[in-house]
């Protein structure tokens, strides 16, 4: 962050959704045309539609989808449908109870691969109705699919750990250090700060599930790669590919992961499209992504993981 207002809005926005990696379980292979019934029925949950026309959007772009070529990037073209629209934080913690909030008019930097997430997952699975993009939602969102505040992945390790379990991302294998390095995460920001947390601080009683969490990340490892190797990113060709979900890792106390987006390689090498703080808009960053992680000093590195 390029000063403390930044760092402020970047620690508190990603707080709320974002985390590092559970070392979870491999995930089983798919050429992304998976039978629908392998995303179950999700419990009963209230969809709040934060804009008029929520739905109507969605299926335009889903029938939009559906006319791609095989050799177009179904997850950019879906990401570049965002381009321009603002960055708004805490779009999820306006109330005090849960609900599965779709707001494509003001993403925040999780939120935003989320939609992409879910928009092209109905795609490739042909599902093609507001209804279906919730019950996708539900599961890329919330463990199992259960629209609650404790069930939510409000760290982006466990974001990532279930779901690789529901087989909706997998891991990027890396090559060997020092190209890549291990790491062991250590979270426990949201139960320190509980008062950032709108809905949490109204409901202290879920704190015990919220450290849960905490504890299931801090009992793992994942496999990043370290800024300073991106300088050429070239060599990562081959592993990163258009498309692929960026998580930036963090050494900010309590957190393991700052920021998310998606891979986007250029002439001069890997950029990053993310719902940018700093920009207040979603962007195709025009730095470079090591000149972007030059300027996050808290920044670490990055780890990758790929829709199916």
């Amino acid at each position: 962050m390029e000063n403390k207002k930044i760092i402020w809005v970047m620690a508190a926005t990603m707080l709320l959704t974002i985390s590092c990696a559970l070392q979870p379980a491999k995930a089983k292979k798919s050429d992304g045309q998976t039978n629908r019934s392998q995303i179950k029925e999700s419990v009963d949950y209230k969809v709040k539609k934060a804009n008029k026309g929520e739905d109507k959007t969605i299926e335009a772009w889903l029938a939009e989808g559906k006319s791609l070529k095989s050799s177009d990037n179904m997850v950019l073209f879906y990401a570049r449908k965002f381009i321009n629209y603002p960055y708004v934080a805490f779009t999820l913690d306006q109330d005090l109870e849960e609900s599965l909030v779709v707001n494509t008019k003001g993403v925040d930097c999780t939120t935003y691969v989320e939609y992409v997430m879910a928009l092209t997952i109905c795609t490739r699975r042909n599902l093609t109705s507001f209804d279906d993009f919730c019950r996708v939602l539900s599961h890329v969102r919330y463990v199992d699919g259960k629209v609650a505040y404790t069930a939510r992945q409000h760290y982006f390790t466990y974001w990532i750990s279930d779901n690789i379990h529901e087989g909706l991302v997998a891991n990027v294998t890396l090559p060997p250090s020092p190209l890549s390095k291990t790491r062991v995460p250590h979270v426990d920001y949201m139960t320190k700060h509980v008062e950032s947390y709108k809905m949490l601080n109204a409901h202290r009683q879920w704190l015990p599930e919220i450290k849960k969490m905490e504890n299931k990340v801090n009992n793992t490892s994942f496999t990043y790669i370290p800024k300073g190797q991106l300088k050429d990113s070239n060599k990562y060709r081959k592993y990163i590919k258009d498309g692929d979900i960026i998580g930036i890792v963090t050494n900010k106390a309590g957190l393991d992961i700052s920021h998310v987006g998606f891979a986007v390689w250029h002439k001069d090498g890997l950029h990053l499209m993310n719902a940018s703080s700093l920009h207040k808009k979603v962007v195709d960053e025009p730095m470079t992504l090591y000149q972007y992680l030059q300027k996050q000093t808290s920044s670490e590195g990055i780890r990758i993981v790929r829709i199916l």
